[in-house]
């Protein structure tokens, strides 16, 4: 067990941007709403899969929309309260824990808001182990869970209850909510047992992303570090050369295109991203792909830098890690692969990838 404090929010936000591969929102604006939310009601609590009573359930908040809507839309406190009366309302009087669905910079403050106005522990896991674009895209629903009676609400007061045949249905209905309601809306969308997050979540999420971000505020070779503290590997060396991107459906999609430096400065390096990032090709020959996470880091600092924060001339590394092996299914490659986004080759462990 472990208190949340203002400071644990400016390495949360940072890790969890990280983790984030791009997208889950603007980690700035996540850590602000956190560490004014413990400023009013106080630290929140943080415990472990293991340390919640085995009669106890949890409920998943965070934000669905385009992350760029995110900055100019913040939502305010009083519709927190619509969304977790309405969640109790439709799923049951009993919440005991909250818990993020995803790491991404603001969907991994969600929660922590919640758990502060709340007065409830909040859980050191999540349902991705990163961040992924679309609502049935996490092991819950890879493992037959399903996400609704899903509850939605907006800055404006307004509410709406979802209850859908399977996850995907819920992803299409909420992508047209989400339109409606402005581009950025707040969701929650499981209840779910102490058994079924031992087996299906991932484990130390938060404190995973903590650790990150303590990592990249003090030290002198980042890069390096990350390297080793999450087992990942450097796939490109680069500048930005050209951003191209487009809100389209709810998702913010588009392609960086990196010029090479250093040992990479013959080669061209692209990302395609759709709120988060998916496919990294080195001249052409894809290197890293969903559901393996790729990060671009900043060349000096090792800092992630999202999606919406790509811009021309920046130096960049491109980073990758290996997904959690409850993503390396049949279920989980077929929800979250390159195949289901549209592109025309098969997923390849990034461990294979880099020997290769």
């Amino acid at each position: 067990m472990k208190y949340l404090d203002k400071q644990d929010m400016d390495k949360l936000a940072i890790g969890a941007a990280l983790l984030g591969t791009g997208g889950g929102g603007d980690p700035y604006v996540g850590k602000l709403m956190a560490q004014q939310s413990i400023d009013k009601y106080g630290p929140v609590q943080m415990i472990t899969i293991d340390e919640l009573a085995t009669d106890a359930t949890v409920a998943t908040f965070a934000m669905v929309g385009a992350p760029t809507v995110l900055v100019e839309k913040i939502p305010n406190f009083e519709s927190f309260d619509i969304l977790y009366d309405e969640f109790v309302k439709y799923n049951g009087d009993k919440i005991d824990a909250v818990m993020p669905i995803e790491a991404g910079g603001v969907n991994s403050m969600i929660p922590i808001i919640f758990a502060a106005i709340k007065g409830v522990p909040l859980v050191d896991a999540d349902g991705m182990g990163r961040a992924f674009p679309e609502m049935q895209m996490d092991t819950f629903n890879v493992n037959g869970i399903h996400n609704t009676p899903a509850v939605f609400a907006d800055e404006k007061g307004n509410t709406a209850i979802l209850n859908t045949s399977d996850g995907l249905w819920t992803e299409k209905i909420a992508r047209s909510l989400t339109t409606v309601m402005g581009g950025s809306i707040l969701n929650g969308v499981y209840l779910l047992s102490r058994q079924e997050l031992h087996d299906y979540a991932i484990h130390h999420t938060v404190s995973t992303s903590i650790a990150i971000g303590e990592t990249l505020m003090t030290s002198k070779q980042p890069i390096e570090d990350l390297q080793v503290l999450l087992g990942g590997t450097i796939l490109f060396r680069g500048k930005i050369q050209d951003v191209a991107r487009r809100t389209d459906g709810g998702f913010v999609k588009g392609t960086a295109t990196l010029t090479g430096l250093d040992a990479d400065k013959d080669a061209t390096c692209k990302i395609e991203f759709q709120n988060e990032n998916l496919v990294c090709l080195v001249d052409d020959v894809p290197r890293c792909t969903t559901p393996d996470l790729i990060t671009v880091l900043d060349l000096e600092t090792g800092m992630p830098i999202t999606t919406e924060g790509l811009k021309f001339g920046a130096r960049c590394v491109v980073f990758a890690q290996p997904a959690d092996d409850k993503w390396k299914t049949e279920a989980g490659i077929r929800t979250v692969g390159p195949g289901y986004f549209g592109y025309d080759y098969d997923y390849i462990p990034l461990e294979k990838t880099v020997k290769g």
